[in-house]
């Protein structure tokens, strides 16, 4: 009986705190909206690092804790010093945010709570293609009051991506070289995907377009093998994975594969999230491409 009522007055005392810190949340949601936001708390590995871009780091009161994984993030040094949550409702309360970043399809239950509480909560869509990446920047610098800024950052990232396109010995191909990405569980990206979009713009025709993936774009080693393109792209680094996952990308017939075409791999944070970042990906791709367009030119 003692432990039980020990049990239900530390609930209580929860209760009531979480209480007390969603009143002054509320409270601080509802101060004039003329200022820009400077309690800012983002809840998604995306919207960290576009944040980051964004605002100082004053101005933000959280970040999520994947943004400080180097295998994951390209901000670990923007980040280091910012107060790092895991997503929970409990956490982000005791912060008082006046604005509140989540992705489309993180943390739902946490942000219902913090909606019905009053805090003002922006969703930025998860970008699959450079629109969504222009679409994703431009509604967090409008959430933080610095749309200028994101005008400036989606410019660079539309120059870079032109000044990509024209990287070739002749000013263009006459038949684009051939490129597949290849993932951890033997996964490809096809149409449709972020991925595809950055092969695309760096000169490539995605080969995966004209094969049969299975399940959840599953591209067998074998089938591969058999189709082999001009570059593999390796979206993933084996070392990174210990567990059987990466298996595929350890086998002898795919370092064959590797020993035979030309192979680049990109860093994780380069496409993982839709950020300006991508245009770093299109680049070194387009760097890929001209080094083939040169050996062709050079036959």
């Amino acid at each position: 009986m003692a432990g039980g009522r020990r049990s239900s007055g530390v609930q209580s005392a929860a209760l009531i705190l979480l209480c007390a810190v969603a009143g002054s949340a509320v409270a601080k949601a509802e101060e004039p909206s003329d200022r820009k936001p400077d309690r800012i708390v983002s809840l998604n590995l995306c919207s960290d690092q576009i944040l980051l871009d964004l605002v100082p780091k004053e101005r933000i009161a959280a970040l999520s804790e994947l943004v400080v994984d180097p295998a994951l993030s390209g901000r670990v040094a923007s980040a280091r010093g910012v107060k790092l949550v895991r997503g929970h409702a409990e956490e982000v309360l005791v912060l008082a945010p006046d604005l509140v970043l989540a992705g489309e399809y993180s943390t739902p239950a946490t942000v219902s709570l913090l909606r019905r509480l009053g805090i003002n909560v922006v969703t930025v869509p998860l970008a699959t293609d450079f629109a969504g990446i222009r679409a994703a920047i431009g509604a967090i610098a409008k959430a933080v009051g610095e749309e200028r800024a994101g005008r400036a950052i989606v410019d660079d990232f539309d120059r870079r991506i032109e000044a990509a396109a024209r990287l070739s010995p002749s000013g263009a191909a006459k038949k684009s070289p051939t490129a597949i990405v290849y993932h951890v569980n033997s996964l490809a990206s096809g149409a449709g995907s972020l991925l595809d979009e950055i092969v695309r713009a760096a000169g490539y025709h995605n080969a995966a377009r004209d094969m049969r993936l299975g399940p959840g774009d599953r591209l067998p080693l074998e089938t591969l093998a058999l189709q082999a393109p001009d570059t593999v792209v390796m979206a993933t680094a084996p070392e990174a994975f210990r567990t059987t996952a990466a298996d595929n990308l350890r086998h002898p017939a795919f370092r064959a594969i590797l020993a035979q075409r030309q192979s680049v791999h990109l860093p994780m944070p380069l496409w993982m999230c839709g950020t300006a970042d991508v245009a770093g990906a299109v680049e070194q791709l387009a760097a890929a491409r001209l080094g083939i367009e040169r050996r062709e030119a050079a036959r």
